[in-house]
Order: C-alpha cells, then structure tokens, then sequence
C-alpha cells in the first residue's frame, strides 16, 4: 500500500536524513536544513568532539607529573584514564536513547552544560583521590557529547554519503587525541595543567552558546516512550543482530588495544627514554595527526570501494606497531610508530561506526550509545589490563596486546567480508534494501 503524494515536489532521499517506518504516524520530524547549514552544523560538532577528546587524552601523558605533584605512584595515578573512560561509556547507554526520546538539541544543550562545569571542576583537585573523582563525574558529563552528536550526523546524512560526515567527526576526534596527548603534556612546565582544563572548560561554553543560538536547525526525532523494557529491548535487537553483534565485538576489542597500548606510552616514554613532560609531548605528536588530515579521506574511500577491506587492513596495522614498539627502538622511530599506530584507530573506528549509524534508524541514538559504550568499556579496560601485565615489563605485555590484535585483524577479513560499496543491509535484517520516501516536513 502506497500514500498519495505530497501536493509539494519532495527533496530527493539523499539530501535529507531518512528514517525507517512501519506506519504512516512514524515519519520523520527533523527540520529542513540547507547544504550550508547542515555543513556548518557538522563542523561545529566536529570542533565539540575535538575538545572532548582533547581533555580525555591530554591527561595519559601526564601521568608521571602528577604522580610527582600528589606524591602517587604510576599505578595509583593511572586510575585518571579508566576513571574517566568507564563512566563515559556507561553514561551513553543512558544518553542515546534519551535523545531519541526528548530530541537531540535539547540533550546536547544539556550535556554540554554538564561538561563545562565538570571540566572546570576537574582544575580544582587537590589531591589524587579527587582528581580521580573528578575525571569519573567530567566522564559521565562528556559522555552524551559524543554520542549525540554522532547520531545527530547519522540523522543529517544518508548512509551512502554518511562516510565523509564521519570521517570529519572521527577527524577531529583523532585531533584532539593528537594535540591533547602532545600538549597537555608540552604546555604543563608552562601554564600547568589546571589551567589547561580551566581554558577548556572556556571553549566547551562557546560551544554551548553556538548551539543555543542555533538549536532550531537541531534534529527533533519523534517522541518516543522512555520505558525500561522497551530500552532493554532495544539493546537486545542491536546485538542479536547478526551485524550488530558483529561490529560491537569489534569495536570494544579495538578499544581494549588501543586504550591499553596508548593510555601507558607517556609512562613507556618517560622509563624507556627518560623523557619529560616536553619530550613526551614532542614524541606523541604524530597521534592523531593522520585522522586530522585523512579522516574525510577514509570516509570517501569507505563509501567508494567498501568497508571490507580497510577495516581489517587498521586491525594488521595497529598490532604491527605493538608488536614493533616491544623491542628497545630508537626514539625517532618510537615517533613515526605512534603516529602509524593513530593511523590503525583511524582505519577502524569510524568506519564500524558508520555501519552502527546503519543498523536501526528508529533507534540511531540508542545504537551510537552503544558503539559508544562499547568503544570507551574497551578503551578503560584496556588501560586496566594493560597496567596489570606492567608487572612482566613493557615488552611482555606489548607482544600479548600486539598477537591479540593481529588474530582480530585476521578474523575480520571474514568478518567485513559483505561490508562491500552500496551495501545498507549486509547480514542485517533491520534495515529495508532502499531508504524509505521522504516527506519534508516544515519547522514549526
């Protein structure tokens, strides 16, 4: 059974976010945005992904500066990175499908709040103990940031064209991996690191205001009942999914290597090399460097020849700059294999994203939550993991991590295999092989 069509001429498929219906009452109530807009809108939340993994990841190399300044141990002043990742990825199990619920401009105004305040109060720790606090309630605030902003680009585009959004997201992601890791380290002999966090904070407000004064153009998804049963039944549809199921396992096992591996290279930096905080910016600048300048290429090279390829092609990467770094190197080369080690997350990660952006769009958030929680469990359990096997030597625990990585990159040439160019559906039996008819619908 087919709807008369609308008296207006309908936008074509591809220039507005589409998402799937059983009934007429279920259609989509995102306002219009033009190209420029919706571009604008895009970059923006590029810039907000930035800052939060700015504060994520500049905090790693500092370890064994603020070991010193609160008189901790390595291990004890560890607990910074997983105390801030665990809580980010348990938070957006709760944030995507509220957003799904209450719209995605009125949560991102209200995470982005939340984020500010906590990232200040993260400059005002005066002991290990509070400043690891800190970090749990700064993880649980920037937690929906991400998450949100990604279903909302998930919203915008349609999948055909959903690599190049992801790849500008992922690409500022991986920027602020990069300058986070180099110069929150670089720049606490000379501001300190409060400060760092208290300028931060500054920009995430910024943010926020731009996103006040614009939140009319934000995605209003339907209203949908908050029910428990109906959220666990959500998560439980995206995992049974042959292709959920599928990409989850691979992201959160491609945080648990990466998060293990680069949550300690401050620490590996400053034993093996004796290095300060200046030397150990200067030697992870090359992390995220290559997402900054090739992540909107991947996309398009994602959405031209297939995700089938790439994806395993990051996996033997990443493991080979494990497995590389495990023997004493020179430090130059210690650079370049960083910096190839970025490349490996960027070969990955926004790619399997793209594919959970796919999965459901009645539930975008609630699957981007997931990813989310997924990606951030792996990337703090891995630091955890990580810091355990410490006790064998660096060496040690980098060939574990390093053959692990290479059996999952193995594994995932099978794995992908039907990720090919085109494909909306692969295994997948919740999406319909064409994007459903678009109405347009006006602001009100």
């Amino acid at each position: 059974m087919t709807t008369a069509p609308s008296a207006a001429k309908p936008e074509r498929a591809e220039d507005l976010p589409w998402r799937e219906s059983k009934d007429q009452s279920h259609t989509m109530s995102e306002p219009r945005q033009t190209e420029n807009e919706r571009e604008t809108l895009l970059k923006i939340l590029s810039v907000a992904a930035f800052l939060v993994f700015f504060g994520g990841y500049m905090v790693a190399p500092l370890i064994p500066a603020l070991s010193h300044e609160f008189s901790a141990t390595a291990s004890q002043m560890g607990w910074v990175v997983p105390a801030y990742m665990l809580p980010y990825g348990v938070s957006t199990l709760i944030y995507g499908p509220l957003s799904d619920r209450f719209g995605r401009g009125r949560m991102l105004l209200i995470v982005l709040a939340f984020a500010t305040g906590t990232t200040f109060l993260v400059s005002l720790a005066w002991s290990a103990t509070t400043l690891v606090l800190m970090r749990v309630l700064s993880g649980l605030s920037a937690g929906g940031i991400i998450t949100i902003g990604l279903a909302l680009v998930g919203d915008m585009y349609p999948y055909e064209k959903l690599g190049r959004a992801l790849g500008w997201m992922f690409g500022a992601i991986a920027g602020g991996m990069a300058f986070g890791a180099t110069f929150g380290a670089w720049l606490n002999p000379y501001l300190g690191w409060r400060t760092e966090f208290i300028i931060l904070a500054g920009l995430m407000a910024v943010i926020f205001a731009f996103f006040r004064r614009q939140r009319q153009l934000l995605s209003r998804p339907p209203l949908q009942k908050l029910e428990l049963g109906e959220l666990c039944r959500g998560y439980v549809s995206l995992v049974r999914n042959p292709r959920g199921a599928n990409v989850y396992f691979f992201i959160f096992m491609n945080g648990l290597f990466h998060g293990g591996v680069f949550s300690w290279m401050g620490y590996y930096l400053s034993e093996r090399y004796h290095l300060g905080d200046e030397g150990i910016g200067k030697a992870l600048l090359g992390y995220g460097i290559p997402g900054m300048f090739l992540g909107p290429v991947l996309g398009r090279l994602a959405d031209r020849f297939g995700r089938g390829r790439i994806i395993p092609a990051g996996f033997l990467l990443a493991s080979a700059v494990a497995l590389l770094l495990a023997p004493q190197t020179p430090l130059w080369s210690v650079t370049l294999l960083v910096t190839s080690l970025s490349c490996g997350l960027d070969m990955t990660h926004p790619l399997m994203a793209g594919i959970v952006a796919a999965l459901d769009p009645k539930r975008r958030g609630q699957a981007m939550g997931l990813n989310a929680f997924s990606l951030f469990t792996g990337l703090g359990l891995g630091s955890v993991i990580f810091q355990s096997l410490l006790a064998q030597g660096f060496a040690f625990t980098l060939v574990v991590f390093g053959s692990v990585q290479l059996v999952l990159g193995l594994c995932a040439f099978k794995a992908f295999r039907n990720e090919r160019v085109g494909s909306t559906m692969s295994s997948s039996r919740i999406l319909p092989d064409h994007p459903p008819a678009v109405v347009p619908v006006s602001i009100k």
